[in-house]
């Protein structure tokens, strides 16, 4: 069986501000993301490409996306295990690469997921089942960049 979801957003640009005027230049990449019932995103792009870097850009978004998603899977597969997370924490890093025509592309993504767990006895299997939430991972399934991960995991004393 094939099940079958759909998100949506609203996103909101203009070219003028609130008043009607013209925007400045360097401001016109500000826009805002909505989804029914949530809190409206303020979304630039990303500083060196001339936007507002106290907004979020759809780069910082995408990363987000991907470390979250790796860390429910993640939790769902220890789960299935018997693994108990105590805590589960990710400086993850995307590389973007620019081409010579203007456009670019995120080459690679790199997670570092830091988990602690309870118990000893299942810390290799907790290591290695970041391979495993990776392969069903709904976001790294959709990107054709590679998901890298650098796990470590400790035990909680």
């Amino acid at each position: 069986m094939n099940d079958q979801h759909t998100f949506k957003i609203s996103l909101n640009w203009c070219s003028k501000d609130e008043s009607g005027n013209p925007k400045l230049r360097g401001k016109t990449k500000n826009h805002s993301i909505k989804v029914d019932g949530k809190q409206e995103l303020q979304i630039s792009a990303a500083k060196a490409f001339k936007g507002d870097h106290s907004l979020y850009n759809p780069e910082e978004l995408l990363l987000s996306s991907l470390s979250s998603c790796h860390m429910m899977s993640y939790l769902y597969c220890c789960s299935i295990h018997h693994i108990e997370v105590i805590s589960y924490i990710d400086n993850a890093e995307a590389i973007l690469e620019l081409n010579s025509n203007g456009s670019g592309e995120i080459s690679k993504v790199i997670l570092n997921p830091q988990v602690v767990i309870k118990d000893e006895t299942m810390k290799q299997l907790a290591i290695d089942l970041h391979k495993k939430a990776n392969d069903l991972c709904f976001i790294a399934n959709s990107c054709k960049f590679p998901v890298k991960h650098t796990p470590v995991v400790t035990v909680y004393n």
